[in-house]
């Protein structure tokens, strides 16, 4: 039987943290199972013990399939959540990933620009059930994925127009980064300081004061998304695991599997 209360959490470093993100997914019952394929752990062949995955982001390229094999692994392993029909949710190089999965590109800004601190997107008339008003969000990003064929875009932005997009009912990419704290804001705007001169980047302290001002809202926004994207899904998976469990023959007052009874 499916375990309904896990859900596969993909980072790309060992420092990395699913934050808010996971904060609120635990604050609802799931159980994450958090994996690194870079350090070696390995993803499921299939979906079974998981309700849904979450792939976030990291320092490397959705283009690195070349040079890295886990990011091979990653783009070969997306295709089974999504057939498996289960919740996926890409965040920055997650969404990447997802994108170039469905055969989009993944390339960098053409006049070199990148997006580095708070930055405005706006729903599109699509998104507006997901994204209901236009937000400040995160963003730490130097490439933008196309739009892959048969997916929506949900939300676009000045410097990369492409920043939230969903494939069919279940799968969600998001350029942007929900899952920020403060105590990962002050992580990544210090050991990334480098970062911060390259054209579009914001002054460390400007990411600093920006997420006092947004993050409540973020937060708000962020509770109702994950609800949208994961309960309905599981809520079809326990009625299929009650339909399942009633429809067994009972033996001796207990409900047994139809295995045994063969």
């Amino acid at each position: 039987m499916p375990n309904v209360s896990r859900i596969l959490v993909v980072v790309h470093q060992e420092t990395s943290t699913p934050g808010l993100v996971g904060q609120l997914l635990q604050q609802m019952g799931f159980v994450l199972d958090i994996r690194c394929p870079a350090r070696g752990d390995t993803l499921p062949t299939e979906m079974n013990d998981h309700s849904a995955a979450i792939v976030f982001g990291g320092p490397m390229s959705a283009n690195d399939d070349h040079q890295l094999s886990f990011i091979r692994d990653e783009l070969r392993w997306i295709p089974t959540v999504l057939a498996a029909e289960k919740p996926y949710l890409g965040i920055c190089l997650g969404a990447q990933l997802l994108a170039r999965a469905l055969g989009a590109a993944v390339t960098p800004h053409p006049e070199g620009m990148r997006e580095i601190g708070y930055f405005p997107i706006q729903p599109t008339a699509a998104g507006q059930t997901v994204i209901p008003s236009a937000l400040m969000v995160y963003q730490w990003h130097q490439e933008g994925f196309a739009l892959p064929h048969g997916s929506k875009l949900l939300a676009t932005g000045e410097t990369f127009p492409h920043q939230a997009f969903c494939y069919g009912h279940r799968a969600y990419g998001l350029q942007f980064h929900p899952e920020m704290t403060t105590l990962m804001v002050n992580s990544w705007t210090t050991h990334g300081v480098e970062q911060l001169v390259f054209p579009g980047a914001q002054s460390r302290w400007y990411h600093l004061s920006q997420h006092q001002l947004y993050r409540g809202a973020v937060e708000q926004w962020l509770r109702g998304f994950l609800n949208h994207w994961v309960w309905p899904a599981v809520s079809a998976e326990k009625a299929w695991e009650q339909c399942h469990r009633s429809s067994m023959p009972a033996q001796g007052g207990r409900v047994v599997p139809l295995a045994q009874n063969q």
